[in-house]
This record gives structure tokens, sequence and C-alpha cells, in this order.
């Protein structure tokens, strides 16, 4: 076989998993997207509990694969739990359209759609992995499509989903997402067999019914746990101190079981991830505060000068963030090529330090806009601006945490690292919920429009303390990072 028909049959059966991720990330985000005003017009949770309930669904999605991967890898096989993850997360979808008029079904509908996620996200990820090999040099290239299939899926869905909320009601968006699965679903079962050379061992044996059956009551499990965790805040709390517990142990393990050699580049992961952590706080936002702040004190129209373009939904907004990644991640990709020919690429951490840079410019920007507007409404350019500084500091912090585990984690422990990098994400979610909640008053949907531009005022200015405060530590360590790194590649030239 030549090499071109070779790397055809590769992109062939790539584009399988990238129809499915692609239709799987549409109905996620469309769902996101109109999921706090949902619980607060809907279901009329008020601002405080739908932030927690937010953040606790938010923390289960990211910490649900860590369990996913290993069931794809050592019992379904990666092909397999994708699709019975897929299959999962349409029904969730379908049922949360179906339980829009008694509270306990948005709890368990919510549970049903992290564990979806779990048996999805990582395993179609391990596919791609396995189509193009660790060392191809089209794997690159496979992840960056994959990425932007990631935000052009959420585009579409963020902009569609609260278009058909307000059009057609709650349940058609929903509906929306479930029929985009559905065809990913389908579009899978056709185009299947091109996955076959590609997938592990595990997805060629049979699965027995007893094991089907251990799955299936696994899966119950699963789910009924995280309707738990979700239905009761308390018992979050203890779930999410629990996991910092576990994972600053395992960090300690990890740290004194590594050979000496790794150890400067493990510390430089540890403090990255710490930082990268803290990005995931302010990330919160665009799903809670920010889209709270666009129902209550946004203008929602569009206009230059005094031509009308068009109106947005307070939920659209969230998609400024795929827009912007879309926009900025090849600008930026060619900017470091280009550092990079010339040896003058800036280092991971400084690209992180200027990452908090540009999210608190972000927050600035709303903060001294809700100080000085003449208005409660604040014009939508504002959010275009504000959402441009964070998503261009996320493609310079947690856009890059997987890069800092790649480069500095040995194979033998990446995969144990990337889990617990995105548990940790998944307890900063949390933690940005409940940093949300300084703008969540009792009375808050009472206030008038007036009163709750200073809420969010206050709640932006103290976001934008946090992130000059990082920043400041973040420069501060920079030395020390530097210092660290190039202990590292002596180390790394002594071991080899």
């Amino acid at each position: 076989m030549t090499t071109s028909t070779s790397l055809k049959k590769k992109n062939s059966a790539f584009s399988v998993v990238l129809f499915i991720e692609l239709w799987e990330r549409f109905g996620y985000y469309g769902m996101q997207s109109i999921l706090a005003l949902f619980l607060s017009q809907h279901m009329k949770f008020s601002d405080y509990n739908a932030n927690l309930l937010i953040a606790a669904f938010g923390t289960m999605t990211y910490a649900a694969p860590a369990l996913g991967g290993w069931i794809g890898d050592k019992v379904l096989g990666n092909q397999r739990a994708m699709l019975y993850g897929s299959i999962i997360l349409a029904l969730g979808y379908l049922l949360l359209a179906s339980a829009m008029h008694y509270t306990g079904g948005i709890y368990i509908t919510m549970a049903i759609i992290s564990t979806g996620n779990g048996l999805f996200k990582p395993n179609a990820a391990t596919l791609v992995r396995r189509i193009y090999e660790e060392n191809d040099s089209q794997l690159d290239i496979a992840f960056t499509l994959y990425y932007m299939a990631v935000n052009v899926g959420s585009t579409i869905s963020m902009l569609l989903c609260p278009y058909l909320k307000d059009n057609y009601g709650w349940d058609a968006a929903f509906i929306a997402c479930f029929v985009g699965l559905l065809l990913g679903i389908i579009n899978y079962f056709i185009t299947r067999k091109k996955l076959t050379p590609y997938v592990s061992p595990k997805d060629h044996s049979a699965i027995s019914t007893s094991i089907l059956s251990l799955i299936f009551v696994g899966i119950l499990l699963c789910s009924t746990l995280i309707t738990v965790i979700l239905m009761f805040p308390t018992i979050a709390q203890w779930c999410i101190s629990a996991a910092i517990i576990l994972i600053l142990f395992l960090w300690i393990q990890m740290y004194l079981k590594i050979d000496p050699s790794y150890r400067a580049g493990l510390r430089i992961v540890y403090l990255l991830t710490l930082e990268g952590m803290l990005y995931f706080v302010f990330y919160q936002q665009m799903s809670t505060s920010l889209t709270f702040f666009a129902l209550r004190n946004v203008d929602l129209s569009f206009p230059i000068g005094s031509y009308h373009l068009f109106n947005w939904s307070a939920g659209q907004f969230q998609a400024l963030n795929p827009i912007w990644i879309m926009i900025l991640s090849p600008l930026l990709a060619k900017l470091y090529a280009t550092l990079g020919n010339k040896q003058k690429d800036f280092s991971i951490a400084t690209k992180f330090v200027s990452g908090f840079f540009f999210v608190g410019i972000g927050f600035f920007i709303w903060w001294i806009t809700c100080l000085y507007t003449h208005t409660p409404y604040i014009s939508s350019w504002i959010m275009v601006a504000g959402y441009f500084f964070l998503s261009l500091g996320e493609l310079l912090t947690s856009g890059l945490g997987l890069a800092v585990i790649a480069r500095y984690v040995p194979a033998s422990m990446n995969g144990f690292m990337t889990g617990s990098y995105f548990m940790a994400s998944g307890i900063s979610l949390y933690i940005g919920g409940k940093i949300a909640n300084i703008a969540a008053p009792p009375n808050m949907n009472t206030l008038s429009a007036d009163k709750t531009l200073i809420i969010y005022q206050g709640l932006f200015f103290n976001l934008f303390c946090l992130a000059a405060v990082a920043l400041v530590i973040l420069i501060l360590f920079l030395p020390l990072l530097h210092k660290w790194d190039k202990k590292y590649k002596q180390d790394m030239l002594t071991v080899k």
C-alpha cells in the first residue's frame, strides 16, 4: 500500500470521528447556551442555585472522562465506548426536552449527560490518536481539525438553540441538540467500517452478556451518584474537597516515585496546571454570570451608527467564545511558527502570564463600562470586546495545558497527568460557580436594571482584581519557572 493510499484511508477513518464529534459538541454547547436561562426562567431557580448546579454539572462532566477512558481502554474498546457515550448523550438531550416540568427530572437528565460525556469524550480522542499513531506527522493536523470541529459545532448550536428557544420554546431547542447528535450517530453506522483497521483489540473482541450487564449497571450507578451530587450542594462540596486532597496526594506520590531527572519538569507541570485551573474560574462565568448579565443589562441589538444590523438572544453571546477561538487560533499558530523560525518564541510560562493579562483586560472592560455607563444597558459590542480578550486568554492558558503535560511528563505517566488536569479543571469550574454567586442575591429577579448593573459591576471588579493578583504572582514565578526549565533540559541530556 502506498503512503498516499494509506494516508487517504486514515483521513477517511478520521472523518467518521470528526463528524460525530462535531455533532456531539453541537448538542452539548447548544444545551449549555440556554441552561442558565432555562433554570432561571423556566424552572424558577434563583441565580445562586442555578450557578451552583451548573458548576457541579461542569465538574462532573470533566471528572467522568477519567473513568470513561479506562472503560474504553480496558473493557469495551474505544470505538464501542464512543458509540455508547453518544447514545447516552442523545438520550439525555431528549429526556431534557421531556423532563421540563419537574425539578427531579432535570437533575437526572443532567447526570445522564455527564455520564455519556464521560464515555464519549476520551474515547473519541483516543480513536484519533490510534488512526494517526503517536509519531505520525499528521497527528497535529488531525487534532487541529478536531479542535476546529468542536468550535464549529459549538458556534452553530450556540447561535441556533437560543433562537429556537425564543421562537419555538425550550423543548424545540433541546430536541435540536438530540437531532444533531442523532445525525452524527446515523452517519457513524453508515461509515463505521472505515474505522475497523484502526480500532483497539478490545473493539474486535466480542463482549459477553455478563460484561454488558455490568456496564449497564455501572452506567445506572454512575448516573445515580451524579444525580445525588447535583441535588445536594453540600455533597458536591465534600466531593470537591475530597478530589483536591486526592489530587495533591497523588501529585506528591508521583513526584517522590519519579526519576529525579524528571522532577524539575514535573514542578513546572504542577505550577502551570494550577495556573490553568485558575483560568477555568473565569471561563465558568460565560455560562453563568455573563449569561445572566446579558439577560439583564446588555442591549441585545447590534448597531453601526444609526444602522441596525441584528439582535441576539442573551444565550447567543456565549457563541462569541468559539467564534474568537476560530479566528485567533490560526493567527497565534502562525505567530508561534514565525517566532520559532527566528528562535524567538516565548516560553510556555510567558504565554500563561500573557493569558492572564488578557483575561484581566476582558473583565476590566466589563467593569469600567458598568461603572461609567449612562444607561443600565451596555452595548452588545462591549460583550464582543470582552469575549475577545477572554478567548485570547484561553488560548494562552488552558489551550496550552495539555501541551505542557506532553512536553514535561514522561510518556508512562502522561495518561494519569492528563486525567488529573481535567479533574483539576472541573474543580475550578465549581469554584467559578461559587464566585459567580457574588452577583446572585436572593432577590435578583425582582431588582431593576439599575441595581443589577451595580451588582455585576462589583463581580467584574472582583474578577479583574483576581486576574491582576494572579498576573503579579505569575510574573514573580517566571524566573523560577525558567530556572526549572533549564534544569529539566540539562537533566534530559543526561538521561539521553
